[in-house]
């Protein structure tokens, strides 16, 4: 029988939350030792991660030590992963390779130290569904700016949730709109950077060559989708904060200054 169409019972299935965590970010190295209202980045998305109901285990998948001994200061799981990869997808692949008794996993951003325990597990309520293979999650659009912005993907789906496209780009374009009032004319989509994969599949996709529109759009899933995967998607209307820069950071301790975060 073919590995994709053979599932289990998702009810009896083992899930893992991995947070992959690289010191050499090239925006901002070290970001996942960066203090935030005082704990570490990478310390906060761990703990939040373990609010999770769905997890049965979470650990940080890093590729150095000085992330490691942080880990294990505040009492964290790791797992040393090689330095050469080229996604936290291909990270994740690793450490399921020393941690084959999970079925399936959730890679975590590492870089979103507020993120919500329930999203993680709407993601993880995608595999009630054997067919699923890979899940990630999606936000309703309600700015302009938002549907313009290439730093924000965008999704457009079937009717059963399945995402049929992931870009940068507007999509779909509004052809008898103008582009001021396209919000009002569809519904569009927000990708959030979380994902879902049974390991079979986690296992098969990391072994597929780069494709053309993935290298278009520098986007990772769309290799997958080339390749005859589907994604199953669900709708959050929760907003995560990442830290993609040293910028970021200032804004967001200035905003837990404000709040007075314990």
């Amino acid at each position: 029988m073919n590995d994709r169409n053979s599932r289990f019972n998702s009810k009896n299935s083992q899930i893992i939350g991995i947070i992959p965590a690289r010191y050499a970010s090239t925006r901002f190295p070290g970001k996942p030792l960066v203090d935030i209202a005082g704990k570490s980045m990478i310390q906060r998305v761990y703990e939040q991660a373990l609010k999770a109901k769905s997890l049965s285990k979470v650990v940080i998948a890093t590729d150095d030590q000085r992330i490691a001994d942080e880990v294990e200061k505040f009492g964290g799981e790791f797992v040393f992963t090689a330095a050469h990869h080229q996604s936290g997808t291909d990270r994740c692949a690793e450490v399921i390779e020393q941690l084959p008794e999970f079925d399936i996993v959730i890679n975590i951003q590492g870089d979103e130290p507020f993120i919500e325990p329930a999203q993680i597990d709407l993601l993880a309520s995608c595999f009630a569904e054997d067919k699923v293979e890979l899940a990630t999650l999606i936000k309703p659009i309600q700015s302009q700016e938002s549907i313009y912005n290439p730093n924000s993907p965008k999704v457009v789906i079937d009717i059963n949730g399945r995402a049929m496209y992931f870009s940068r780009s507007p999509i779909p374009f509004i052809r008898n709109g103008e582009p001021g009032v396209w919000a009002e004319k569809h519904q569009f989509y927000k990708h959030i950077g979380i994902y879902g994969y049974r390991t079979e599949s986690l296992k098969a996709i990391t072994k597929l060559p780069q494709s053309s529109l993935e290298i278009a759009e520098s986007l990772e899933q769309l290799r997958w989708i080339e390749n005859g995967f589907y994604i199953q998607t669900k709708v959050t209307d929760l907003e995560t904060v990442a830290i993609d820069t040293p910028e970021d950071l200032l804004k967001l301790n200035k905003l837990l200054e404000a709040l007075k975060l314990d």
